[in-house]
């Protein structure tokens, strides 16, 4: 059986994740658990979170649960979403903290200055809502998703990658900032899939199905 662990941190409401993730996962388990021998044993790994980047990365440290989670992103499909996006990077200017290092780049609060829609009205920050993502080239996690088809984002930083071949997707906000990542086992996204309606659940269902290749 198909064992995927969803990494609770004790850092947000999980419920939503899992729920989404059972609703499309067949004969799959689904195990929400802070238990790093769990995320070990798991054939696929789900890095979710909300909060704010300092208290995410002490909890994780807290919780025994830092190498568990770079052995999974080296070595399964490994899915990271919203704040778990953000913790694989370098560095977050959110308390000046480092992240777990697995891509280079920086996470950054969005720029109040440049905070403005088209029509010149004010933005937001946090970003909050339904936006469309521009998907940057072919990807299993794509597939039976159209191109700029909107999904749901909740944030004030995003993800600055080094390495622009990284880049799986794109979404405009005030500029255009990077909302999906990928590279060999491992997809992480800004935006909430468990939030996101139909192209979200499509999503989780590529990720079960996922075979990446390294």
């Amino acid at each position: 059986m198909n064992k995927i662990a969803v990494i609770d941190y004790g850092m947000g409401n999980l419920r939503s994740v899992e729920k989404a993730i059972e609703h499309v996962s067949g004969r799959s388990e689904v195990i929400v658990t802070c238990d790093p021998g769990v995320v070990r044993g798991a054939d696929r790994v789900v890095f979710p979170g909300q909060g704010a980047m300092p208290d995410c990365i002490r909890e994780l440290e807290a919780r025994g649960l830092h190498a568990a989670v770079l052995e999974a992103a080296a070595s399964k499909p490994f899915l990271g979403i919203c704040i778990g996006q953000q913790m694989l990077f370098d560095h977050s200017e959110e308390g000046n903290v480092p992240g777990l290092g697995v891509f280079r780049g920086e996470v950054r609060r969005f720029p109040e200055a440049l905070m403005f829609a088209a029509d010149g009205a004010r933005l937001k920050v946090p970003h909050m809502g339904w936006n469309e993502v521009r998907q940057q080239g072919a990807h299993v996690l794509w597939d039976g998703i159209p191109d700029d088809a909107r999904f749901y984002f909740v944030h004030s930083y995003y993800v600055d990658p080094a390495e622009r071949a990284i880049v799986a997707a794109t979404t405009d906000y005030g500029l255009p900032f990077t909302s999906a990542v990928a590279r060999a086992n491992i997809f992480a996204v800004q935006f909430h899939p468990e939030k996101s309606a139909e192209a979200g659940l499509q999503l989780l269902s590529n990720f079960i199905r996922w075979q990446p290749s390294r």
